[in-house]
C-alpha cells in the first residue's frame, strides 16, 4: 500500500502514540511522522526507535499535517484540540485513540465546528506497560480499531482513516460512540474495577490471615492482572464512561446477588447451572490476546526441554507456508519441556499444523477455542 497521508502528526508519543507511528512507517502509510510531546528525551527515543521521523515540542508541524492524532490523556486531548484548532487545516483529519467515546466525541465536533473532521478512534491493544521504550510496530496486528463516525463525519476522511487501520494490520470496525462506551464498560471498565475489588478483599484477608497474598497466584493473579494497570489513567476513564459503567457495576452486582441467593438457599442445581451459563459462554471467546478472533483456531503441542524448541516449531510451519496468528506458552517444567498454545485464522491451518507436527515427532492436537 502506498502512502495515504503526505504528513501525519501524532500528539503524545508513548505505548499507544510510538507503535501506531512504528506501524505507519513500517508500512509507508505516511511520507513523514511528525512526533510532538511535552517531554523531549520521549521524544528523541521515539525517533531513535523509528516511531517517527522529527519531533517538536510544541504544535506548529501541525499547520503541515493531514492526519493529527491525539494519543495523551483524554482530558488532556481536548486542551490539546482547543490549543491546535486554529492551526488546523480544513482538510486535516483529527483522531483520537481514547478509550471512551460519546463525550470526547461530542466535545470534540464543538471544538472543531465542522472546520476539520474528526473521527472518534479505539484501537483494542496495549498492555499494562507504558512509555514509548514499550512501543511495538506490531502492537495492532489483527486487532480490532474501533472507528465511532456520527452524522457530522465526512465520508471519505471516514475511509482514509479504515484504509489507515487496515493499512497497520489492525480490523476496522464502526461504531456509534454510545454503542461502543456501553461494550468496553462491560468488557474493560467494570472487569478493571471488579478485579481492584477482589485484590482490595483479599489485601483485608491477607491482613487477618498474612499468608493469603503469598498464595494468590495462579488463577487469583489471572483474574487480577488488568488491576496492575495506571491508577490516574483508570480514573480517567472511568469518570469519562460513568454513565454506562454504573449500569454495568449495577449488572454485575444483579448477577452477584443471583448467585448468592442460590447459593445461600442450598439450591445446587440452579447454581451449576449458573457456572454452566456463565461456561458456554466464555468458552466461545477465543483466547486471542487482542480481542475476539471469530475465525481462531487453535492446536497444542507438547515440546521437550531444549533450547530453540519454541523456534523449530514456527519454523517447521513456516517452512510449510502456515501462519501463526498467536502463540502462548501455556506452561513449563524444567527438566521435562512444556506446552504451547498455537492459534490460527486461516481456515484449515490448525490441521495441517498437527498433521506436519505430528510428522516431525510432536504430540499435537487442535483445540477449539
Amino acid at each position: 500500500m502506498g502512502a495515504l497521508f503526505e504528513q501525519v502528526v501524532i500528539i503524545g508519543v508513548g505505548l499507544i502514540g510510538g507503535s501506531l507511528g512504528m506501524a505507519i512507517r513500517k508500512h509507508h502509510l505516511a511520507k513523514q511522522v511528525i512526533g510532538i510531546d511535552l517531554d523531549a528525551q520521549s521524544l528523541a527515543l521515539a525517533k531513535d526507535l523509528g516511531a517517527i521521523d522529527a519531533w517538536d515540542t510544541g504544535y506548529t508541524p501541525v499547520q503541515d499535517g493531514d492526519l493529527v492524532v491525539l494519543a495523551a490523556p483524554i482530558a488532556t486531548n481536548l486542551t490539546i484540540l482547543e490549543q491546535i484548532n486554529p492551526l488546523l487545516l480544513p482538510q486535516t483529519i483529527v483522531t483520537d485513540v481514547g478509550s471512551t467515546k460519546s463525550e470526547f466525541v461530542a466535545k470534540a465536533e464543538q471544538i472543531l465546528a465542522r472546520k476539520s473532521p474528526f473521527i472518534g478512534g479505539h484501537p483494542m491493544a496495549g498492555a499494562e506497560t507504558s512509555g514509548v521504550g514499550r512501543a511495538d510496530p506490531y502492537l495492532f496486528e489483527n486487532a480490532f480499531y474501533i472507528l465511532t463516525p456520527t452524522e457530522q463525519t465526512i465520508p471519505l476522511a471516514l475511509a482514509n482513516l479504515e484504509k489507515l487501520v487496515k493499512g497497520i494490520g489492525a480490523k476496522p470496525m464502526i461504531l456509534d460512540p454510545k454503542t461502543h462506551d456501553l461494550i468496553v464498560a462491560a468488557i474493560s471498565h467494570v472487569p478493571h474495577l471488579a478485579a481492584a475489588a477482589l485484590v482490595q478483599t483479599a489485601a483485608a484477608i491477607d491482613a487477618q490471615h498474612p499468608v493469603t497474598l503469598a498464595l494468590a497466584a495462579g488463577g487469583f493473579k489471572d483474574t487480577t492482572r488488568i488491576a496492575s494497570g495506571n491508577p490516574g489513567l483508570w480514573k480517567e476513564i472511568c469518570f469519562s464512561n460513568k454513565e454506562q459503567i454504573l449500569k454495568m457495576i449495577d449488572q454485575l452486582v444483579d448477577h452477584l446477588s443471583a448467585m448468592r441467593q442460590v447459593l445461600a438457599a442450598n439450591q445446587e442445581e440452579e447454581f451449576a447451572a449458573q457456572l454452566t451459563r456463565a461456561k458456554t459462554v466464555r468458552d466461545q471467546i477465543p483466547a486471542k490476546l487482542k480481542g475476539y478472533w471469530p475465525f481462531l483456531d487453535e492446536v497444542i503441542v507438547t515440546i521437550p526441554d531444549r533450547p530453540g524448541m519454541i523456534g523449530e516449531v514456527a519454523a517447521i510451519l513456516g517452512r510449510q507456508n502456515i501462519n501463526i496468528d498467536d502463540i502462548e506458552i501455556l506452561r513449563v517444567r524444567e527438566g521435562e519441556g512444556g506446552t504451547l498454545r498455537l492459534g490460527f485464522a486461516q481456515t484449515g491451518s490448525a490441521a495441517r499444523a498437527v498433521q506436519i507436527l505430528k510428522s516431525h515427532g510432536f504430540a499435537a492436537w487442535t483445540r477449539n477455542p
